[in-house]
């Protein structure tokens, strides 16, 4: 195993086209930060300018192999980095803000990079360059370049991908099989307890405020996050009714203390409020008492309301 620096790795680590998009529809495709949201390439989260002569932008066209890299974007996801894999003869352009990086495949192939990148040894080396702001935080691709990069020999990077692109697979199938118990749950309820909007069973109807002794909300500003400590359940930590821990942050001590309001006694119903997953809801049993919540609504059932009756609903 070799030590390299980001710089050594990769030969090319530039920022994308300063395209403003959106002023004229058609054309060429262009990446921007949505693209590689959820961690993976999402050809229908592009831009458009009304671009169709590529001439001027042929430096910018993405390559199969291409490595992009969140640098300017909330702490959490600052970092993301997905692999393009061209899909025949497609023509995409590389937007603003996020970095394209190409590999000296003499030291490192790119599937392992993007392994290496998802890391906690690379993301705490993350961590010691990243500036913050108001609104979001970034780093320097120089400071980038100085990043420490663990490399096996080529042969051995291949063998790593393919075991690691099987375990991938395997959590695919696995969360595919949850999603579909998901639905049967779903299903259950409404052949259970008909549909709540229509009051099919005729049990009547009241307002939520009157199942509810309180509503609190998390914090606005997101903590300084520690190597372990207490969980902070984020939104992304929310889906299909229930806490996921996959990249679960945790706060110390002193920030438990600061953000006593947020603490979680068991039992509350969590509300996303915002975006890409707004609405989705979770119950905070037994495993998260005395965790703390982040931006989300906290909801406080009064005794004959039922939260996880209030989840299903939701």
């Amino acid at each position: 195993m070799k030590t390299y620096t980001v710089g050594d790795c990769f030969y090319y680590i530039q920022n994308g086209a300063n395209i403003k998009q959106g002023v004229i529809n058609g054309g060429f495709p262009i990446t921007r930060i949505e693209t590689i949201s959820n961690g993976r390439f999402n050809r229908d989260r592009m831009g458009y300018a009304g671009i169709k002569d590529i001439s001027k932008y042929r430096q910018y066209v993405l390559e199969d192999g291409d490595l992009l890299m969140s640098h300017i974007n909330s702490v959490q996801y600052l970092g993301r980095t997905v692999l393009y894999q061209k899909n025949n003869d497609e023509i995409i352009i590389h937007g603003m803000n996020l970095l394209k990086l190409k590999a000296n495949r003499d030291i490192i192939v790119p599937a392992y990079a993007k392994y290496y990148f998802d890391s906690n040894p690379f993301k705490e080396q993350l961590r010691r360059i990243t500036k913050k702001s108001v609104n979001q935080a970034s780093f320097t691709v120089n400071d980038l370049k100085r990043l420490i990069i663990q490399c096996p020999d080529i042969s051995e990077q291949a063998e790593i991908i393919s075991k690691l692109d099987m375990l991938r697979h395997i959590i695919m199938l696995r969360q595919q099989e949850i999603n579909r118990l998901d639905e049967l749950v779903k299903a259950r309820f409404a052949e259970l307890f008909g549909d709540p909007v229509a009051d099919s069973r005729g049990w009547g109807q009241v307002p939520l405020k009157q199942m509810l002794k309180s509503i609190r909300y998390g914090t606005s500003t997101p903590p300084v996050f520690a190597e372990d400590g207490y969980c902070f359940i984020r939104a992304t930590n929310i889906k299909n009714g229930r806490i996921v821990n996959n990249d679960m942050k945790h706060i110390s001590q002193y920030e438990a203390d600061r953000l006593e309001k947020c603490k979680l006694a068991g039992g509350e119903v969590l509300i996303v409020r915002s975006g890409v997953n707004a609405g989705d809801t979770c119950v905070i049993t037994d495993e998260y008492i005395g965790q703390y919540a982040g931006y989300d609504m906290i909801l406080v059932m009064k005794d004959e309301m039922n939260p996880i009756f209030l989840n299903e609903l939701t």
